[in-house]
């Protein structure tokens, strides 16, 4: 037996037989069931303009390049590893994972239409990572670029990357308001001297050139012979009148020693004097709270524990050595040394951050 029913269909109230046990609810059901099953066999006008974009983008990928620069970008993406891959800097991180696994998956790419079908490679990364591959030389001057970019707010003056590389030790000099440090470490970051001297009691009332000169060229005397000698930057600004007469202190010890170190150690008229900038240490090290740097007694600390604890540690300290540096340090328990433990520490950043390959 059925029951007439009311149903909404094509915008027109229509009545439809239902049979006897069915509820309203079920000829709902079906209703809606068949027109979406209509619906699903129409195409759907979006999707079949981005297939088609893409196959038009492929095809014109094969346009771009010469058979023979098609047959080296596919050599590449077919042989080459992952970390290969991440050598080009448009294939780092996901993309390149996501050409190996696709790889694995479907096998070797046939033709640079392909890479279409990998995840996150559009027209226009693809195009980059082509070109990229067979111009690994203008990948290799914008690595250069971002580098020099880096090293030059690290370091001043500018210095040639190869002289830099071929770093054997530096020294590293910290100074303050009652002292000057410093550390003399070789690029295996072992310690080689490591020493603080009293001085420059000299912001408190007016002083001549000459007695800096004085203060400074006995301390100048007693440092070991290196490639480069860095003295720390000051991030301090005067936006505190205040400062001003630390502020000027400092300079003008860096001027001095800057001058000093050049006269009596340059060679071949090249700078071996350089500056190195307080906040970026501070940074690499995780020191910085806001603009302001923290001591870095306890990282030094850990270093000292770390050369006996450790087979590889970060710094070494020669056996001969290690019982004075940490007699040294442990006087410095009642009054900190900042500037000691500051000339280590720019000392290790300075290799890490300049010297060996370091990532913008």
């Amino acid at each position: 037996m059925n029951v007439p029913s009311v149903l909404m269909a094509g915008g027109r109230w229509r009545f439809f037989p239902v049979p006897l046990g069915w509820s309203l609810f079920q000829a709902l059901h079906n209703s809606c069931c068949r027109k979406k099953s209509t619906a699903t066999k129409k195409s759907i006008p979006g999707i079949a303009f981005c297939e088609k974009t893409t196959k038009e983008s492929g095809k014109a990928l094969d346009k771009l390049f010469t058979s023979e620069q098609q047959a080296s970008i596919l050599h590449v993406l077919n042989t080459a590893s992952n970390n290969e891959l991440e050598a080009f800097k448009s294939l780092r991180g996901r993309k390149s994972i996501n050409l190996v696994e696709h790889r694995k998956k479907f096998g070797p790419f046939q033709n640079l239409e392909s890479l279409m079908n990998v995840p996150l490679f559009q027209y226009k990364t693809t195009v980059q990572i082509c070109n990229s591959i067979l111009s690994p030389e203008t990948e290799v001057k914008k690595r250069k670029s971002q580098e020099n970019r880096h090293l030059k707010k690290l370091i001043k003056p500018e210095i040639e990357r190869e002289r830099l590389k071929a770093v054997n030790s530096i020294v590293s000099i910290v100074f303050g308001t009652r002292r000057i440090a410093w550390a003399h470490l070789d690029r295996k970051l072992a310690v080689l001297d490591w020493q603080h001297k009293e001085c420059c009691q000299l912001v408190k009332g007016t002083y001549t050139s000459s007695v800096y000169l004085e203060e400074i060229s006995p301390v100048v005397s007693k440092m070991p012979k290196a490639d480069f000698y860095v003295l720390e930057k000051t991030g301090l600004t005067l936006q505190n009148s205040t400062l001003f007469p630390i502020l000027l202190h400092l300079h003008i010890m860096e001027a001095m020693l800057y001058a000093l170190l050049n006269t009596t150690f340059a060679q071949h008229g090249q700078h071996q004097v350089l500056s190195m900038n307080r906040n970026a240490v501070g940074k690499h090290f995780q020191l910085m709270l806001g603009d302001s740097r923290t001591s870095g007694k306890e990282l030094v600390k850990e270093f000292l524990s770390d050369a006996v604890l450790k087979e590889e540690p970060r710094v070494f300290f020669p056996s001969d050595k290690i019982v004075h540096y940490r007699h040294m340090f442990s006087a410095t328990d009642q009054y900190r040394i900042e500037e000691l433990y500051d000339s280590l520490l720019q000392a290790v950043a300075f290799y890490e951050l300049a010297v060996f390959d370091p990532e913008p």
